[in-house]
């Protein structure tokens, strides 16, 4: 059994308009974010595109891609409906990848796949990768991620968790005293398809509308996520015209 990797991406950008179709090293941004996911090893990578214009760019290069509805509110139910337009089996393991992360390491992508493959009774993962630093721990941008003892999410928040109380806070730039104690939630996901479906009709739980974190809707349901642990993070997404350099400047 393999896995196959669903793009969300979406036009009408807020602060970055068009993002997607931007040009890094030479391809539109969307083309660079298949490609990476090509190199993961998926059986399949499909782009869940909500305008006509992304679909037409990437079946320019041969890729596929599927129109999805301009009214959902976030990327896990633009996945849902394409994973139903796909007609993937209910076992079928998606991978979710952010259409602004041309940066993305593809072994993430399998690592974080390889959790629900090896365990048939999980129905979500995602990955992570240490935090070294007060700065980062203490950036509201920063997502923060605890786990328990069998490895899984325990947490999710955009404070300084855990607090370390004899200790935080620190000055800027110092390094914390602990590092495998903090982890960096990075926004990767692997989803069983028919889980994908139940977690998309799911109305917005408390701690999710109060965190703005859409994880946190299936936790409060008592759903295990396994959690990868890289070693070191992969380049940033690209969310306004600085990152949108700083990525360029790394694919030249």
């Amino acid at each position: 059994m393999s896995f196959c990797v669903l793009i969300p991406a979406r036009l009408a950008s807020t602060r970055l308009p068009r993002k997607v179709m931007l040009d890094i090293g030479g391809l539109p941004m969307i083309e660079q974010v298949r490609r990476r996911a090509l190199e993961s090893g998926a059986s399949r990578v499909v782009v869940a595109a909500d305008h006509q214009e992304i679909v037409e760019c990437i079946q320019s290069y041969d890729g596929e891609a599927v129109l999805t509805s301009t009214a959902h509110v976030c990327g896990t139910e633009r996945l849902a409906e394409a994973a139903r337009l796909l007609e993937l089996p209910a076992e079928a393991i998606i991978v979710n990848l952010q259409g602004d992360e041309p940066g993305m390491n593809p072994a993430l992508l399998q690592a974080t796949a390889q959790l629900l493959l090896e365990d048939v009774g999980l129905q979500m993962a995602t990955a992570a990768v240490p935090i070294g630093h007060w700065d980062e721990l203490a950036d509201p941008h920063v997502v923060k991620l605890i786990r328990n003892d069998l490895g899984h999410a325990q947490y999710f928040s955009r404070a300084p968790v855990p607090w370390y109380r004899e200790q935080f806070p620190l000055r800027a730039g110092a390094a914390l005293p602990d590092s495998g104690n903090w982890w960096r939630h990075l926004g990767l996901y692997a989803y069983r398809h028919g889980f994908l479906q139940d977690y998309a009709q799911w109305p917005a739980s408390a701690l999710e509308q109060i965190e703005s974190l859409e994880q946190m809707r299936a936790l409060e349901r008592g759903v295990q996520i396994a959690v990868y642990c890289a070693a070191e993070a992969p380049a940033s997404g690209v969310d306004t015209a600085a990152d949108l350099e700083r990525v360029r400047t790394l694919f030249s």
